[in-house]
C-alpha cells in the first residue's frame, strides 16, 4: 500500500541519491593519490593497507560534509560504518603484520 503513494517513492528517490552521493563523495584523483601513498607494486588496489588509505580520505571529506550539514544523519551513520570498517581493518593488519601496520599508520598519519 505505501509503496503506491507517490509520496513515499519520492521519500526512496530521494534516500537513493542520498546514499549514492555518499558513496561517490572520494574523487578519482583523491583516491589515485590514497592508493599511491601505501601500494605496494603498481596494479595494488586491494591491500588491507590500501583500503585504510582510501577509507581515510572518504573519511576526510564526509566529515566535512557532516560539519557544514548538521541536520544530515545518513552521512553521520555512513561516517561512523566507515571508521568503523577502518578499525576492522587496522586491528587485522595489526595482527597480521606489525611492521607493516606502524608505516601504513605513519604515513597515513592516524596516530600520534
Amino acid at each position: 500500500m505505501n509503496e503506491e503513494n507517490p509520496r513515499h517513492q519520492a521519500r526512496v528517490y530521494f534516500f537513493s541519491l542520498v546514499w549514492y552521493n555518499e558513496k561517490t563523495m572520494i574523487t578519482k584523483e583523491n583516491k589515485d593519490k590514497a592508493i599511491a601513498k601505501v601500494a605496494r607494486n603498481k596494479a595494488d588496489v586491494g591491500s588491507p593497507e590500501v583500503q585504510v588509505s582510501i577509507l581515510t580520505e572518504r573519511i576526510k571529506e564526509v566529515t566535512e560534509h557532516v560539519k557544514n550539514n548538521k541536520h544530515d544523519f545518513m552521512a553521520k551513520r555512513g561516517l561512523m560504518q566507515m571508521v568503523g570498517k577502518r578499525k576492522k581493518l587496522l586491528k587485522y593488519l595489526e595482527t597480521t603484520d606489525f611492521e607493516l601496520y606502524k608505516k601504513t599508520v605513519k604515513k597515513l598519519g592516524l596516530r600520534k
